[in-house]
């Protein structure tokens, strides 16, 4: 996260947490007043300096910014709007006011039921006044800084075409509104030669752009190139994933790409945000949260079956326990992936190699832990260390990920998103043994990723739980 993004961050956390502990000031003062006589309290300051109101006041603030953390409030500090805004909160506080509610002062002994409705107003009211109050005020202050321009997204356009370049004019008369500062272009191999009429520099050549975009500290690409080959437009969004930066790209309607990512328009230029997940910002964090959650107590839980698979794999045949292997992984980043080793030591000497039913390179144990999916048990390590999910596209083998986009350049979709331990590929079609039947079960990971949500997500963990169950692996 960027210093200004981290500022702003600050400043929402710090703005919630005083409006929480405004609020339950308040609300413990009216608490006093309408049952006074069941406390045991003399005057209301020992009252507000007892125990259990300190500790509230602790305690409670820490509530709501668990809250606001799990409704994704936090996750784009930066570019909010006044509806997001009311919405996000209005949601926020329902939902925190009925566990405050029914949680704490349910349990209160009023002369009155009707004390109830009171005390249940106060919260609701006060909880939304003030932590919508402050948090439109730090917006509106952010947002005067970008319309005076003060600040600015620093943006660079992949392309220096005429597409690119009527681009650049059209965010340069919105800046005020949409806050892009605009660096400059970054030619492709096809337009290095394009003539510039705007008041922008090219800034280098394809090969120059990790440079680029750490000098300039740019925080968002945009892909325009003249040309409609898809082919093209993957590759180049294909080297940019690495940077983890927002990616959009300029495409035709009738593009594969159009139809499985949001689009966002931005007036008349219509823009693919292709690294937008289509998960909602909340749902995001807390499948991230039950993930190293879940792996944690798997890892726990199954350590035995761990020893003692570990003991049959190292009685049946010589060599290590687990196998790792180098994975491509979220945004294309390589990490190494652990698995239980199945095959034979140095079954795979040279040329990477995939493995089929009857391959007589796995072992006979190695037949059996496939066939369950006990081989994948060690994946919940790299789960906890958050370089996979529990459910996401399955990660390959940059090998086998070169072969596949010459032949379906759309693969890079499935780098938006973080791997998983299984996928709605492996529950519909399985394992695969060739490229041709990786890109046919790629068909069932792009389906995830326009769907993606914690329902799906829990639909296919049960579906992996039968298979497992079912001895189907294989």
């Amino acid at each position: 996260m960027k210093r200004g993004s981290r500022k702003q961050l600050i400043k929402y956390i710090l703005g919630d947490y005083i409006a929480a502990n405004a609020v339950w000031i308040l609300l413990n003062i009216f608490r006093y007043d309408y049952i006074a006589f069941s406390l045991g309290f003399n005057d209301l300051t020992s009252y507000l300096l007892s125990g259990n109101v300190i500790a509230g006041q602790i305690i409670i603030p820490l509530f709501w910014l668990l809250l606001y953390y799990f409704s994704g409030y936090y996750n784009t500090p930066m570019r909010k709007s006044r509806l997001f805004e009311l919405n996000k909160t209005l949601i926020s506080v329902e939902i925190g006011v009925l566990i405050v509610f029914f949680g704490i002062i349910v349990n209160d002994l009023p002369r009155d039921y009707h004390i109830y409705y009171r005390l249940l107003a106060i919260l609701f009211v006060g909880q939304f006044t003030f932590t919508y109050g402050i948090r439109a005020f730090i917006t509106q202050h952010l947002t005067k800084k970008i319309h005076h321009r003060k600040i600015g997204f620093k943006t660079l356009i992949i392309g220096t075409g005429k597409r690119a370049q009527k681009l650049a004019l059209e965010l340069d008369s919105l800046s005020q509104s949409l806050g892009y500062t605009i660096v400059g272009f970054i030619s492709t191999e096809k337009e290095s030669s394009s003539a510039i009429t705007v008041p922008y520099k090219i800034m280098g050549k394809w090969k120059d752009i990790e440079k680029v975009i750490q000098e300039q500290e740019i925080e968002e690409l945009i892909v325009a190139p003249d040309s409609n080959d898809e082919k093209e437009l993957f590759g180049l969004l294909n080297g940019l994933y690495r940077y983890n930066l927002p990616i959009k790209a300029i495409t035709d309607e009738n593009s594969l790409l159009s139809r499985s990512v949001r689009m966002s328009t931005i007036y008349a230029t219509p823009m693919i945000e292709v690294t937008r997940d289509n998960m909602s910002e909340g749902q995001k964090n807390i499948k991230s949260v039950l993930d190293r959650i879940a792996a944690a107590i798997v890892l726990l839980l199954l350590s035995p079956l761990f020893a003692w698979l570990a003991w049959k794999i190292k009685k049946e045949s010589s060599g290590g326990v687990f196998y790792r292997q180098e994975r491509l992984g979220y945004r294309g980043k390589p990490f190494t992936m652990i698995k239980f080793r199945t095959m034979k030591m140095d079954a795979e000497k040279e040329i990477p190699q995939l493995s089929c039913e009857d391959d007589d390179r796995i072992t006979e144990f190695g037949k059996v832990m496939r066939k369950y999916r006990l081989d994948e048990l060690p994946q919940f390590w790299n789960v906890l260390k958050g370089e996979m999910s529990l459910v996401g596209p399955r990660p390959e083998r940059k090998f086998f990920v070169d072969q596949i986009v010459s032949k379906a350049p759309y693969y890079y979709q499935v780098f938006s998103v973080k791997p998983g331990v299984t996928s709605w590929g492996m529950v519909k079609y399985g394992y695969a043994n060739t490229v041709d039947k990786m890109i046919e079960r790629l068909q069932f990971d792009l389906i995830y990723l326009e769907n993606r949500s914690l329902s799906i997500d829990i639909k296919i963990l049960i579906y992996t739980i039968k298979t497992i169950l079912t001895g189907k692996g294989m």
